[in-house]
């Protein structure tokens, strides 16, 4: 299955020559290299400590374990909104498929963020589907990178809004481990082993975590098992071998659609869909290679994953189901177009790759500054089905002579990809530049096993892109205290398979890729006692901007290319400790983002499938095959799902026994759910604004030291407030008030 094409074979050659050229270079060097600095070798970072910010023309935040464990985070969602220009939508209410959009861009899936794990991609298929339906569990986690900006060219596909990187934990120093179980409403229960053994420079952590709670409305559930474990065996005092290994099973009743106006006036948690099931099946490895001779370093990287996602579900969105509670035959549920047969979306997911990094320090006369170098091959395979079962609660094919039953869709996709970046940091220690490039070449083929008119084998088609994607960023240090920096850079995301190749010709589409000029500015100062403080000012100029009609949602939003659009705000971080009061310290903690800015440029327009409102003017009625259908003109309006400010502050008191005490507030601007920006009920829940939501959480944490124990209890959504999350396929409600508790002990 995942024999390469010639040019990605040759990408390979060209990669492995790379790694042993730069092999060679280390290896001329007479720097002496120890077994301890082989151990201090720093894992698969984007960022690295806090100090090393100062070096990047970009935005860029590390949430350490520190303040994770503080804030006694349950999700992702919650651990990401402590960073400015990150909007993070819920969904099922637990956080298992973060919806992520950074400086305004759409968060549906998590599509235009690259998510990675050590420095390797983890989304289900980077290049050809880069949505989160899979998301690592946030409670393993060491910390957590978040990077914006031209440096963000040294990891693709994805160049556009930005990078996470979730860090695992590195070479254990001594053995030992952390037992943590929680509990609370919901139907919460999680337990959570760690264990670590070292000796010497040879380690080794073993993580399981399970956990299981109800969502935010009736009928959704979810059942998570997550295990790893991390291998470090040193080969020579200068090389080292890291290997990983993760098994994540997920078994949730949970559906894909929302309610209508009606449904969430009557009652905005409810779920009509109980037939609605999904499960996860993840298997990832990691094998990566360090050599360090001295200041030099390289790095080699093999990792791979299969993952099976079957959907089995009743609707798909709430504008498709007519209203048939009334049929026994639909066993009191609303039905699919295909009679109240229940539908499996029926996915496997299978990733191969490679990748090899560079660096190395440079010296010109009076500048120096360091070299990255990379080049990697990847291969992606999909094996999509649609199955249509017969009746509602079916997990089977019905037969052909049922209407709208059987297999439906069948389609084989694959992508190749190959890239090759180089960066430069040359400067003094005053004032540096960082110049880079990096160039992508994706190879996509799509074939529909199912027969369509004049092919009744199916078609088969297939198309290629190359990209190059430069950079440049500057930093200025003014004082001890302050550094300056700016950066322009080409975002660049590929289209998915799916909306580049016809599953009915073959052709391609006449959709391009994702292009935009990013550019940056701003400050970060340091001052005594601790605090930070970063302010940064960017604008984000697309010429293609992509929505497909899927992930925008919304029958008011029915897009596939967006056009010309255009991002600009400002982003604000502060964080540090106030002065002692006593054996008590306060602390304080913030993230705000404007995005005054984030609008349709250009001679824009969508189809409606209703009347959207507040539109005098800018609607008009097209003729096509299919007869009358409604276009309208959304050139200004402002873009689905960008909120014009979001803020999450903090307020916590310290003691010195190591007890501490947080309260969080939340606040998320007003957003539009469709591209009309539609102020007016439409029935479906599809269309219309989300409104302005503040919720508060309170955490606490309590070393029982005699026993040798911490207690924490948080309370998230306090006052209980109702809020409007989604709107793409059906209003969804956020989380109802969550209280928790438990025990943590290190051993």
């Amino acid at each position: 299955m995942f024999a390469a094409p010639n040019a990605v074979a040759h990408c390979a050659a060209l990669a492995l020559a790379l790694g042993l050229a730069a092999a060679a270079v280390a290896g001329a060097q007479d720097a002496k290299a120890s077994r301890d600095s082989v151990a201090r070798l720093p894992g698969l970072t984007i960022i690295g400590t806090q100090t090393d910010r100062s070096t990047i023309p970009g935005g860029a935040h590390v949430i350490d374990r520190t303040t994770l464990e503080r804030a006694r985070v349950f999700t992702t969602n919650e651990a990401l909104r402590k960073v400015s220009g990150v909007v993070v939508r819920d969904e099922e209410g637990l956080g298992l498929r973060p919806n992520i959009g950074i400086r305004g861009l759409n968060p549906t899936r998590s599509t235009k963020t690259l998510l990675m794990e050590d420095g390797i991609p983890v989304t289900i298929a980077p290049y050809g589907d880069n949505a989160a339906y899979y998301h690592p569990p946030i409670g393993r986690m060491e910390r957590i990178e978040v990077l914006k900006g031209a440096g963000s060219i040294l990891h693709g596909p994805q160049t556009v809004g930005g990078v996470i990187n979730y860090i695992t934990p590195g070479l254990p120093t001594q053995s030992g481990g952390t037992l943590r179980f929680t509990g609370g409403n919901n139907g919460l229960a999680n337990g959570y082993v760690s264990a670590a053994a070292a000796n010497g420079d040879v380690g080794a952590v073993f993580d399981v975590g399970r956990w299981r709670a109800d969502g935010a409305r009736e009928n959704i559930r979810s059942d998570v098992t997550d295990a790893s474990l991390k291998l470090f065996v040193p080969l020579t005092p200068t090389q080292r071998l890291t290997a990983k290994t993760n098994v994540y099973r997920e078994a949730s009743q949970v559906t894909y659609s929302g309610l209508t106006e009606d449904e969430w006036a009557a009652d905005p948690r409810q779920n009509p869909f109980r037939n609605d099931f999904f499960t996860v099946e993840r298997l990832g490895a990691t094998v990566a290679h360090e050599l360090t001779r001295g200041p030099q370093r390289l790095t080699t990287t093999l990792y791979g994953h299969d993952i099976s996602r079957p959907w089995w579900r009743q609707s798909s969105n709430s504008a498709q189901r007519p209203n048939d509670r009334g049929d026994p035959a639909c066993g009191g549920l609303e039905n699919l177009e295909s009679g109240c047969g229940n539908e499996g979306r029926i996915r496997r997911y299978q990733v191969l790759g490679a990748e090899s990094r560079y660096r190395r320090p440079l010296l010109f006369s009076a500048l120096a500054g360091t070299l990255d170098l990379g080049a990697r091959v990847h291969r992606e395979v999909q094996e999509r089905q649609q199955v249509n079962g017969a009746s509602f609660n079916s997990r089977t094919a019905g037969p052909a002579s049922n209407p709208g039953s059987g297999i439906v869709e069948d389609n084989r996709r694959s992508t190749d990809a190959v890239a090759g970046w180089a960066q430069a940091r040359l400067g003094n220690d005053r004032f540096s530049v960082t110049p880079g490039l990096r160039v992508e070449h994706i190879d996509i083929t799509r074939r529909n096993r199912r027969p369509v008119p004049d092919a009744p084998d199916g078609v088969f088609g297939a198309t290629s892109l190359t990209e190059l994607i430069p950079g440049l960023g500057a930093t200025y240090t003014a004082s001890s205290a302050v550094t300056l920096f700016a950066g322009a850079h080409r975002g660049f995301s590929p289209p998915r398979n799916e909306d580049i190749i016809s599953n009915t010709t073959g052709g391609a589409v006449e959709l391009d890729a994702e292009r935009s000029w990013n550019v940056e500015a701003g400050l970060r100062w340091a001052p005594r006692g601790g605090w930070t403080f970063d302010l940064t000012a960017f604008r984000m100029d697309f010429e293609d901007q992509i929505i497909p009609a899927s992930v925008a949602g919304g029958t008011g939003a029915a897009l596939t290319s967006a056009g010309r659009t255009l991002h600009q705000g400002l982003e604000l971080d502060l964080r540090g400790d106030l002065r002692p009061m006593g054996t008590v310290t306060p602390f304080v903690q913030l993230a705000s983002t404007w995005v005054p800015i984030a609008r349709f440029e250009g001679d824009r327009f969508a189809y409606i499938g209703a009347a959207a409102g507040d539109v005098a003017g800018k609607v008009y009625a097209e003729q096509n095959g299919a007869g009358t259908r409604t276009r309208l003109d959304v050139s200004g309006n402002r873009l689905p799902y960008a909120p014009e400010f979001t803020t999450t502050a903090t307020l916590g008191l310290r003691h010195t026994s190591g007890a501490d005490l947080s309260v969080e507030a939340v606040h998320l601007g007003e957003q539009s759910g469709d591209a009309a920006n539609t102020r007016v009920l439409v029935a479906d829940g599809q269309q219309g604004a989300l409104p302005a939501s503040t919720l508060w959480n309170v955490a606490a944490n309590l070393p029982l030291r005699a026993l040798g124990v911490t207690a924490f209890a948080t309370v998230k959504n306090v006052f209980d407030a109702l809020v409007i999350v989604d709107r793409t396929r059906g209003l969804l409600p956020g989380m109802p008030r969550l209280v928790q508790f438990g025990l943590q002990r290190a051993f």
